[in-house]
């Protein structure tokens, strides 16, 4: 024992004097180690027959919730597909206690390559199931001006993936969906455009790095083989309503087609393929058409007017040949969708400011569509530009921008801008959206915790006082202000959105307007604010908000302004 003790401390002396000797036979070690490991999981297991492919006893049952098994990025779990859950079963989970010797049987493949064969089997899967939903077609040539397809669109500038594209075109009924720019998506129910080579759609997805998403004004097109025509039912159209019929019919509704069996299907499937935003029925006859100066749709008649049966549907009105019921289809209205930045420096710096929570991104979307310039902002919001708001980026002195998203309240700030577009919004409705996009995003929702919780006074307590000051810094050290109440531009948008291009000063046709009213919710619209199980709003919260509205009020009105809109509450 002392010999054995003696030669230790030689070795550990020796290794001592020289550590590179000591850390290189560490590492050659470990190495062997590791070859050896690796070499026993490929081929030190035996091979599972087809007869043993049934989960043994112990295992997961089909269906039932697997074990974390890794960050795969897959955008799904295993439990979406049969195969991918066989693979678990058969490789995955570590089994504990008496599934030991099961586990033995089935064999391990651990560690990295488990994963990564799990993960092979699954992109493969998803590969199948695109495969399965979607055809491509090829490579489409596409303008700005004349879209090839003209459905529906939206913009990710971080996420977009072929998949997601399908799945928002298939869920919203239409037969193709095309992507562009690497960022863009397009849904429509007939291509109008030429086919162009395969080379020119050469951008890989923003999301999906190794598949393509089209080109520069290219557009990579797939055929869903899932939209069904019962999927195009009029049930994804909007009613708009009742309405006079229009003095020149054939101008204002280009298209019309005889229907002696009419129903709302009909003519709506009519106007969806002629690729028309509106179909008005008319008794038995369909029409087709634009919202246009001939046509707005802004007079809405009383709907008894419109009350003729149809002569194919039990329960629904057809209207009349005085009187047009009217839908919007699924077709999107593109003679508004078009922007790009200024094509000169612009000599006046004007701010689209508010407080938080008022409404300005949807007024810079409104504002997008009506002068087909981007708006910029005093800030960066990175989300805000992968949704497709391009001026975000630029710096907001630019010149390139129509206008400048603001909250900023101090004189020096205020002082900067030649003029601005000041959006009010009733200050219950604004803290909450606030509160909302603070805790749960853009267009998400602040938890129940949050309401419940220290956050809700606390914030009220020091965002209430804001709402009121910023109005009053803006009317005292704005030049030339515009004030617009969001309650007014929900209700007239029409009239609103005028105003507020008329000082952007560009001149602007009142048919891009009509066609901005026909899109105006955009994809930062929050679905109403979510209904709460009480009053957040305390009697001290209440009596506080009340003496600012009652401020703000008085301050509109000693400049000879409208003052805040009833629905604020009592003053």
């Amino acid at each position: 024992m002392a010999k054995l003790w003696f030669k230790f401390q030689r070795c550990f002396r020796y290794f001592r004097r020289k550590p590179v000797r000591f850390f290189t036979l560490l590492a050659l070690y470990l190495t062997a180690g590791s070859l050896v490991f690796l070499h026993s999981g490929f081929v030190g297991q035996p091979a599972v027959p087809q007869s043993q492919a049934s989960p043994p006893a112990g295992s997961p049952a089909e269906g039932a919730e697997l074990p974390f098994l890794g960050d795969l990025h897959l955008g799904r779990s295993f439990r979406d597909t049969g195969e991918a859950s066989s693979i678990a079963r058969r490789y995955g989970p570590s089994f504990k206690g008496k599934e030991t010797s099961e586990r033995a049987k089935l064999g391990d493949y651990g560690g990295a390559w488990s994963r990564a064969l799990k993960g092979r089997v699954v992109r493969e899967k998803e590969k199948e199931k695109e495969e399965e939903r979607a055809k491509y077609i090829g490579c489409y040539l596409d303008d700005t001006q004349s879209r090839a397809l003209r459905g529906v669109s939206f913009f990710d500038y971080k996420k977009m993936t072929v998949f997601r594209c399908q799945d928002n075109c298939a869920e919203r009924g239409y037969l193709y969906a095309g992507l562009e720019f690497g960022a863009e998506c397009y849904c429509g129910h007939k291509i109008q455009a030429a086919n162009v080579s395969e080379a020119e759609c050469d951008m890989d997805c923003k999301g999906e790095r190794g598949s393509v998403c089209g080109g520069v004004n290219r557009l990579s097109v797939y055929r869903l083989q899932l939209a069904q025509e019962s999927a195009r039912r009029y049930g994804s159209a909007v009613f708009r309503g009742c309405f006079r019929r229009p003095n020149n019919l054939s101008l204002a509704l280009p298209v019309t087609a005889a229907m002696p069996n009419m129903s709302v299907d009909k003519c709506v499937d009519l106007c969806t393929e002629k690729e028309y935003p509106l179909a008005a029925l008319a008794g038995t006859a369909c029409h087709c058409g634009f919202p246009t100066t001939r046509f707005p749709l802004h007079d809405r008649e009383d709907e008894q007017l419109c009350a003729q049966k149809c002569s194919a549907e039990e329960f629904e009105s057809c209207g009349t040949p005085s009187y047009f019921i009217v839908y919007q289809t699924q077709v999107q209205d593109n003679r508004c969708m078009d922007r790009r930045f200024l094509p000169a420096k612009s000599k006046k710096l004007i701010a689209l400011a508010s407080f938080p929570g008022a409404g300005n991104t949807w007024a810079r979307h409104l504002i997008e569509l009506a002068t087909g310039f981007y708006t910029g902002s005093y800030y960066f919001d990175g989300s805000l530009y992968n949704k497709g708001f391009k001026g975000e980026r630029d710096h907001w002195r630019s010149g390139r921008t129509i206008c400048i998203k603001t909250h900023e309240s101090g004189q020096k700030e205020i002082e900067a801008f030649d003029a601005a577009i000041l959006l009010i919004r009733n200050p219950y409705k604004a803290l909450m959206a606030e509160f909302n996009r603070k805790y749960g995003g853009h267009i998400g929702f602040a938890a129940h915790a949050h309401w419940k919780g220290k956050e809700w006074p606390e914030f009220v307590r020091n965002y209430a006082p804001w709402w009121a000051t910023h109005t009053l810094d803006w009317l005292k050290f704005g030049k030339t202000v515009l004030v617009v109440h969001f309650e007014d531009l929900k209700q007239d948008l029409f009239a609103q959105l005028g105003r507020m291009v008329s000082l952007l000063g560009v001149a602007v046709r009142e048919d891009r307007l009509l066609c901005v009213e026909s899109q105006k919710d955009g994809n930062f619209k929050r679905s109403g604010l979510r209904k709460l199980e009480y009053d957040p709003y305390t009697a001290e919260m209440r009596r506080t908000i009340a003496a600012y509205i009652r401020m703000v009020d008085t301050a509109l009105r000693s400049r000879n302004l409208t003052g805040v809109p009833d629905a604020y509450g009592p003053r």
